[in-house]
């Protein structure tokens, strides 16, 4: 006999009438199928990859709250520029929250094994007091492990491996990374130094430089800098680095990147030729900080690329038995690597709060936010 469990899911709904309403919503979980799992969602970080299906191309400033405390409505107008975009989705109303963790409440015929264990989780719908999937799609976290400790260890951590494996499969040598001092890139500076890598982090102020010297990152450069591009060019040369990954993607910095590869390169060349350093140079944008156009000056001569790089197709072209090397190193090193800090904890309803949207939205360094679906609610 079926016993439904009942639990609140934020919602996200761009209407056709120019307005993004974010909303909780009651949704009703069957009982778990033979391979499938019911989890209590304890933990769900925010994470900037989050943000685009979460608030859209709305201004936080226009958001406003209405209803009770515990079960709020807001709203936000979106300019009709934008609307374009976004009419794959109107009118659809879409959960969100891509990763998180929690406890296996109840478990199919073939799962019983996973009952009452922590497990993580990827595949949308996290920002929910309840996920149900296949057993098959969860990591079991390792003892003494808590939710919060394996909320992040799939965007995060498997983002900066793959960062390292696409460098290995493309035959670079070393990596340049911008927003450096995420919590991303922090996790990417140990991933290279604990695998001997040298990594060209690009921030944006002393403060950020000092985070990543603390944990000994050795080439670190300041975009705001007057020196910016004489101490890239230097790190660049230093590192033989000739593959970025982007979080930024508007403005110049894609472009004085391949410029400084090129100048790089060019100290070693040995036979001028004029159509540039015959040495391939890689930038993938993969975060959009600036949502500005990339803009390109063409000094880089004609060996170069710019695309654009996802976890997840990745994870599908490198197969499933190569995925599960990394998923299982990320479990190894849960709470040295890939240790993830959050600066705030939250509940679902405090999701929808427009101070405290702005907070998140900001994505400042040092800032990440940590929705737990439990909280402040019976």
């Amino acid at each position: 006999m079926s016993n439904e469990t009942q639990g609140l899911e934020l919602r996200s709904l761009v209407k056709s009438s120019g307005e993004l309403e974010l909303s909780l919503a009651t949704v009703s979980h069957p009982d778990p199928g033979p391979d499938e799992i019911l989890v209590r969602v304890q933990a769900s970080p925010i994470n900037p990859s989050d943000l685009g299906l979460l608030l859209g191309p709305i201004d936080v400033a226009q958001a406003k709250m209405s209803g009770p405390a515990d079960r709020p409505v807001t709203t936000a107008p979106i300019q009709p520029a934008f609307m374009r975009a976004m009419a794959a989705r109107a009118d659809e109303s879409m959960p969100v929250g891509n990763e998180g963790a929690g406890e296996v409440i109840k478990a199919g015929a073939d799962a019983q094994h996973l009952l009452g264990k922590t497990v993580a989780m990827l595949g949308g719908a996290m920002y929910a007091q309840y996920r149900l999937l296949k057993a098959a799609d969860v990591l079991v976290l390792p003892a003494g492990a808590t939710a919060a400790d394996g909320a992040s260890c799939f965007v995060n951590p498997l983002t900066a491996l793959g960062m390292v494996e696409t460098m290995k499969m493309e035959g670079h040598k070393a990596l340049v990374h911008t927003a450096a001092a995420s919590n991303l890139g922090q996790m990417l500076n140990k991933v290279c130094l604990k695998d001997g890598v040298d990594l060209v982090n690009i921030v944006r102020s002393a403060e950020q430089a000092k985070i990543l010297k603390d944990i000994g990152a050795k080439y670190v450069v300041d975009s705001t800098a007057p020196d910016f591009m004489e101490e890239l060019i230097k790190a660049l040369a230093a590192t033989g680095a000739t593959l970025a990954f982007d979080a930024i993607g508007g403005g110049k910095l894609a472009g004085q990147i391949l410029s400084g590869m090129e100048v790089a390169a060019n100290m070693t060349a040995k036979t001028y030729s004029r159509y540039g350093s015959t040495t391939y140079k890689q930038v993938y944008i993969y975060g959009g900080l600036n949502t500005s156009a990339t803009e390109l000056n063409r000094s880089f001569g004609m060996s170069w690329g710019l695309g654009g790089w996802l976890l997840t197709p990745f994870l599908m072209k490198i197969g499933a038995e190569a995925g599960g090397k990394l998923r299982q190193r990320v479990l190894d090193e849960l709470k040295t690597t890939f240790a993830s800090h959050y600066s705030h904890e939250i509940s679902l309803a405090e999701a929808l709060n427009p101070e405290i949207m702005a907070g998140y939205n900001r994505r400042a360094t040092g800032e990440k936010y940590l929705i737990n679906p439990s909280k402040g609610l019976s």
